[in-house]
């Protein structure tokens, strides 16, 4: 009788101590991001700072392609292999959010001491909303702004502090900033046919008075025209159909291009790679006086429906928030809230950058984003490579469009 005390004894003491094994164990996160580490990587730098405040909680992150990103994610929302938080693009969150795929957290957000949305921008906000919910909280924002080198503006006899305002003005500007022998491209720019390309081109059109409800119109063409111009000529590589913005920028920084367009988000590396007097302007604009026009861009933090830790998950989205303040000196991204910004790096981009913000529109919002933007982007692929031209490619892309936002 003893004995069998004993066992019974010894066994309760066994299950008492993998239980209590059990409980000790970390939660683990699974976070997709498009970041790269050595960027440095936004994700990675906060994951290692959350973990070490919080090593009950694990975080494992797998880094997309960003041109990877749309298919990866639609593909583990179909399987239920989604993470538990994820990086999503601005104009996906209304899709993901209508489907089911990503986490309401306004539930949390009533509780939370430490996020205010009423604090977020406009632009930012309306890409996390859907159908008066929250469904992620921004990680920062960001617009494109015309970089050039002003050491290349001074050799070729131009004025570094008169960067071009206008289309006419940046044709001629990268026309004669072109130097085939030196294998220097006037301008550098992803045109390629995903959203970057679609991101890109829209602050064009839409300065002329278009947007992507109404593609074919006047202003749009004309741009189209004028990128059609700019790849003919070769004023731009071929590769321009074909490169994402961060290749695209890599030219720049090597001083193979003059001219580059792209976001904040290049600042941290083009200030270790780029070997020259580098600047930053406001897009230009189709005529002098029109209303300057630039893409929202940067994506939200989310969490996914299916995670089976929305407590801990929250919490790493709270903490991700309330970094706002470093996400301009560290990873180049624009606040999506008001902060203070101590002494912000590259103080002339940032004031460009935050102005530019003022007119920075969003992508949508709309839950069919991918349904409109693939027309717009296949449009310019079909312009540029002169399968047809822009304007009949244009109209092809809203007869697209219209069957979308008019069913």
């Amino acid at each position: 009788m003893a004995n069998i005390a004993k066992k019974i004894l010894l066994s309760a003491a066994g299950m008492m101590a993998l239980t209590a094994a059990a409980a000790a164990e970390p939660v683990e996160l699974n976070v997709w991001t498009i970041d790269r580490q050595a960027d440095p990587g936004y994700v990675y730098v906060m994951a290692d700072e959350f973990q070490k405040l919080h090593p009950d909680i694990k975080i494992n992150i797998k880094r997309v392609e960003f041109a990877d990103w749309a298919n990866d994610m639609m593909r583990a929302v179909a399987t239920g292999t989604t993470p538990d938080i994820g990086y999503v693009d601005n104009p996906n969150m209304q899709f993901l959010s209508s489907k089911g795929a990503l986490l309401d957290i306004t539930p949390y957000l009533a509780d939370s001491k430490i996020v205010d949305t009423s604090k977020i921008y406009p632009g930012p906000l309306s890409t996390i909303t859907w159908d008066g919910k929250i469904y992620g909280l921004p990680r920062g924002s960001n617009t494109l702004a015309l970089y050039y080198n002003a050491d290349m503006f001074k050799a070729a006899g131009l004025d570094p502090d008169k960067p071009p305002q206008t289309w006419q003005e940046l044709y001629e500007t990268a026309k004669k900033l072109t130097d085939p022998a030196k294998n220097v491209y006037g301008l550098a720019f992803s045109a390629n046919g995903n959203e970057e390309g679609t991101f890109q081109f829209l602050p064009w059109a839409q300065s002329a008075g278009a947007d992507y409800d109404h593609i074919d119109a006047d202003g749009a063409v004309k741009a189209l025209e004028l990128w059609q111009k700019i790849i003919d000529e070769k004023i731009a590589s071929p590769d321009t159909l074909i490169r994402g913005q961060y290749d695209s920028m890599a030219t720049f920084n090597a001083q193979n291009a003059a001219m580059g367009i792209s976001g904040p988000w290049e600042l941290p590396r083009m200030s270790k790679d780029a070997k020259f007097d580098f600047r930053v302007a406001k897009l230009p604009v189709w005529n002098v006086g029109d209303k300057p026009a630039s893409a929202l861009g940067e994506g939200n933090n989310a969490i996914f429906a299916k995670t089976k830790h929305p407590k801990e998950a929250f919490l790493f989205l709270e903490y991700l928030y309330s970094q706002m303040p470093r996400v301009w000196n560290e990873f180049g991204f624009v606040p999506s809230y008001p902060v203070e910004v101590k002494d912000p790096k590259w103080p002339a981009a940032y004031a460009i950058f935050v102005e530019s913000m003022q007119n920075a529109r969003a992508r949508g919002p709309s839950p069919d984003w991918a349904k409109i933007s693939t027309p717009i982007s296949t449009a310019i692929q079909q312009a540029l490579t002169h399968k047809t031209d822009a304007k009949t490619a244009l109209t092809e892309a809203q007869a697209k469009i219209d069957a979308v936002i008019k069913k």
